[in-house]
C-alpha cells in the first residue's frame, strides 16, 4: 500500500494545480509517493486489460477492416473497446480517458464507416493544436485509404487560400482549429449548419487555452439533429459548460485508470547552480539509451536558445514553438518521427495528442505551469505499452 502520508501529497499536488510553479516541494512528494506506488505494486496503478471485441466484430465495412489490418492494429485499446459501438450506433458519447489511449482511432473508425456508407453525412472535427490536427488528418488518409472519402485539414499558419479551395470541394470531413475554423465561418466559407457529425477532441485543453467562447459560438451554429462526439482527459467546471449544450442523452465511457502511465518512471533532477542547468542537461542526454529526448520549456524564446545551444554542442536536435511557421514547426517534427534528429524541444504546443514513437525520454527543462500540463507532457513517453522515462528540472 502507499503510506498515508505520500498518499495525501499526491491529493494536495493536484489541489494545488494554479499554484504549481510556486510548490516545488509538493511536486518532489508527489512524484516520490508515485515511485513508492509502483515499487509496492499497488493495484491502483496497474490494470490488466482483456477486450471485448476484436475489430472484426464491429459493425464496419471489409475495406476499413483491411485498413486497420494494414495499420498493424491487432485488438481494440479500452477507448475503442467500448466507443466504437455506441458512435456506429449513433449515439452521442463523452469519451474521459489519458492522452494515448488511442482515441482518433475511436471516432475515426466508426465516423469513416458511417460516411462511407452514407455520403449524405458530414464531420466536422475540432481539435486544439494545429500539430494534432495534422496527425489526426494523417490518420484519417491512412483509415479511409481506397474509400471514396476525402478531408480538409484547416489550421492556422497555413494559407487560407488553400483552405478555401479544399472546402470548395465540398469534403466530407474537416479537421481545424478553434481560430481558423471562426475565420472560414466569420468569411462565409464555412457552414457549420451542413455538419451532423461533429468531434471535440482535447476539450479540456481547448477550454485551457482560451477556446472555450469560439466552441460555444460554434454549437450555437450547429444543426440541432446531430452525432455529438466528446473526448477528454478530464471535465472540469467550464468543460461541463459545453457538454450541457453539446451532447444529447450521451454514452459515457471513462477508461481513465489513473494520472500517469505505469509504464512511465519519473523522477526528479536537482539543478545544482542556474549556470550549470544546461550542462547537466548536455550530461543527460550523453547518457546511454537517451535514444529519443523530447525536451519541454517554458518560453518559446526560451526553447529556442537553448536549441541552438545544444546544436552548436553537436547535438541533434531541433524546436517546435509559437514563433515557427506551420510548414517549419512540421518539417521538424517529421525529422524527430523519421529519427533524423534524436532530440525535439518545444512548449507545452506539442503536450497534447501528438503520437509519436519510441520516445525514450520526456525531459521537462522548466517546470509545467500545472499538473495536468505535467501529465500531458510525461504522456509523450511510454506509449504502446512501452517503457519511458519522464524527469524534471527542479531548481
Amino acid at each position: 500500500m502507499i503510506r498515508p502520508k505520500y498518499r495525501q501529497q499526491r491529493k494536495q499536488f493536484k489541489r494545488n494545480d494554479s499554484r504549481f510553479m510556486q510548490n516545488k516541494s509538493e511536486f518532489v512528494a508527489a512524484v516520490r509517493a508515485t515511485k513508492i506506488a509502483k515499487k509496492t505494486n499497488n493495484s491502483s496503478f496497474s490494470q490488466d486489460f482483456s477486450p471485448r471485441h476484436r475489430f472484426r466484430d464491429f459493425p464496419i465495412s471489409d475495406q476499413l477492416l483491411r485498413n486497420i489490418e494494414e495499420k498493424e492494429y491487432t485488438v481494440p485499446t479500452p477507448i475503442q473497446d467500448e466507443a466504437i459501438i455506441p458512435i456506429c450506433q449513433g449515439r452521442d458519447v463523452i469519451g474521459i480517458a489519458n492522452t494515448g489511449t488511442g482515441k482518433t482511432a475511436a471516432f475515426l473508425i466508426p465516423l469513416i464507416d458511417k460516411l462511407y456508407k452514407n455520403r449524405n453525412q458530414k464531420v466536422l472535427i475540432v481539435t486544439p493544436t494545429r500539430e494534432l490536427a495534422v496527425q489526426i488528418h494523417d490518420e484519417f488518409r491512412l483509415f479511409a485509404k481506397g474509400m471514396p472519402l476525402y478531408a480538409a485539414l484547416c489550421i492556422g499558419g497555413s494559407g487560407m487560400g488553400r483552405q478555401r479551395s479544399e472546402l470548395f470541394r465540398n469534403p466530407q470531413f474537416v479537421i481545424g482549429t478553434p481560430g481558423r475554423i471562426k475565420d472560414l465561418v466569420k468569411t462565409r466559407v464555412l457552414a457549420l449548419s451542413q455538419f451532423n457529425n461533429v468531434v471535440l477532441d482535447e476539450a479540456d485543453r481547448m477550454v485551457d487555452i482560451g477556446f472555450i467562447n469560439d466552441i460555444k459560438y460554434f454549437i450555437s451554429l450547429l444543426p440541432r439533429i446531430r452525432q455529438s462526439l466528446f473526448f477528454s482527459a478530464t471535465i472540469s467546471g467550464k468543460v461541463k459548460e459545453i457538454l450541457q449544450s453539446f451532447v444529447s442523452n450521451p454514452v459515457t465511457v471513462s477508461v481513465k485508470r489513473q494520472d500517469t502511465a505505469e509504464n512511465v518512471d519519473q523522477d526528479i533532477v536537482q539543478v545544482i547552480h542556474k549556470n550549470k542547468k544546461i550542462d547537466q542537461l548536455h550530461n543527460l542526454l550523453i547518457q546511454k539509451n537517451f535514444d529519443k529526448v523530447l525536451v519541454f520549456g517554458r518560453t518559446k524564446w526560451g526553447i529556442q536558445k537553448l536549441s541552438d545551444e545544444l546544436i552548436k554542442r553537436g547535438f541533434k536536435a531541433g524546436a517546435i514553438h509559437g514563433n515557427k511557421s506551420q510548414g517549419q514547426r512540421q518539417r521538424t517534427l517529421d525529422q524527430f518521427k523519421n529519427n533524423e534528429i534524436s532530440i525535439l524541444l518545444a512548449t507545452d504546443v506539442a503536450s497534447r495528442g501528438l503520437d509519436i514513437e519510441d520516445v525514450s525520454h520526456v525531459i521537462n527543462y522548466d517546470m509545467p505551469a500545472s499538473y495536468d500540463d505535467y501529465i500531458h507532457r510525461i504522456g509523450r513517453t511510454g506509449r504502446a505499452n512501452k517503457k519511458g522515462t519522464a524527469l524534471t528540472f527542479v531548481d
